[in-house]
């Protein structure tokens, strides 16, 4: 029974796709339509328009196997050797870069919560 829930529920998370699909075709904007998607989702869980616990397992499944999701664009990136003979320092100077930034600003970002909360604490 826990599995037909899991499957209801990613079904249901699939309907904020397509609606992100919709609003991309009618909002041009360099934005995937995933990510209209998930801005919907996360409306409509604000706003109580859906509640958590419709789609809690289905996007805790989904958050498991994500790694899986991963695989055919790694596999695809063997395909193109070349770009590492040629770049591949470079390409690895910029992945070391732009991960030390986002650890980072989320760094400084916890620390500012982190103080906050401290504050409205005391």
């Amino acid at each position: 029974m826990k599995i037909i829930k899991v499957i209801l529920q990613i079904c249901f998370l699939h309907v904020f796709l397509i609606l992100g699909a919709v609003l991309k075709y009618f909002i041009p904007l360099p934005i995937p339509a995933s990510m209209f998607g998930l801005f919907v989702l996360f409306v409509a869980l604000c706003c109580n328009v859906i509640k958590l616990e419709w789609v809690d397992q289905g996007a805790k499944w989904l958050m498991a196997e994500l790694l899986l999701f991963f695989i055919p664009s790694a596999v695809g990136i063997i395909n193109y050797q070349e770009i590492f003979s040629l770049q591949g320092l470079a390409i690895v100077f910029l992945i070391v870069i732009s991960t030390m930034i986002v650890m980072g600003i989320t760094a400084l970002t916890a620390e500012k919560i982190s103080a906050k909360k401290k504050g409205e604490s005391h």
